[in-house]
């Protein structure tokens, strides 16, 4: 019978370093070993997003994504099978939509704001990672992001910053810090937690091939 892959959830406020902490994992790794599944690939279209009092459209809400499906894409590719979809773009018009595979591996990795906090999801990890950084430092990472990756003006990047992104992180994502089992201070590195995990990962990859 085959063996259950190990399900390692990562999760921190936006600009603590989630995708930079998360690429650099995966370098050390065969890309057959690990799997990333990542809730940003999981929005609701535009349409579907509820806006707020100032008629600002919220993407950051736990029911801004399909959880539905993230949750079936994960239980999908821990039976061993290739899930394929469109990657979401994020409303960048110089962005170019391209078809993304999830594949299985012996250890897969669920990122996400709301990977805690939706319960469905929470039950299925096996390890819990949390990411932490100053505010400081988190809205400036911010800034960079959403000004060269997703083309949004630095005014709407300010205004979500501060009514749309600390408010959901302080409900959703930071109450759950106390539930992970590795806590990641990434003010100016994460080298050390980074060599902590990889080596965790290793010695399960070990115990995973040889039974």
């Amino acid at each position: 019978m085959k063996r259950k892959p190990l399900i390692i959830g990562i999760t921190g406020g936006s600009g603590t370093g989630k995708t930079s902490f998360i690429r650099s994992l995966l370098e050390r790794f065969q890309e057959n070993e690990l799997c990333l599944i990542s809730q940003d690939d999981f929005y609701k279209p535009r349409e579907e997003q509820k806006p707020d009092l100032k008629g600002i459209k919220n993407y950051d809400r736990p029911k801004s994504i399909d959880k539905a499906t993230f949750r079936k894409t994960i239980e999908t590719v821990m039976k061993g099978k290739i899930v394929r979809q469109k990657e979401y773009t994020f409303n960048n018009s110089k962005a170019v939509a391209k078809e993304i595979e999830f594949k299985p591996a012996p250890i897969i990795l669920v990122e996400g704001l709301y990977v805690f906090h939706y319960k469905k999801i929470a039950d299925l990890l096996d390890i819990k990672v949390f990411l932490e950084a100053r505010d400081d430092l988190k809205v400036i990472r911010r800034i960079r992001r959403d000004r060269v990756e997703r083309n949004y003006p630095l005014e709407d990047v300010l205004y979500r910053y501060q009514n749309h992104v600390t408010p959901s992180y302080l409900r959703y994502t930071l109450p759950y810090k106390g539930e992970a089992d590795i806590v990641i201070n990434n003010n100016y590195h994460y080298e050390r937690g980074l060599d902590i995990l990889e080596g965790f990962i290793k010695q399960r990859l070990l115990d995973y091939t040889s039974k």
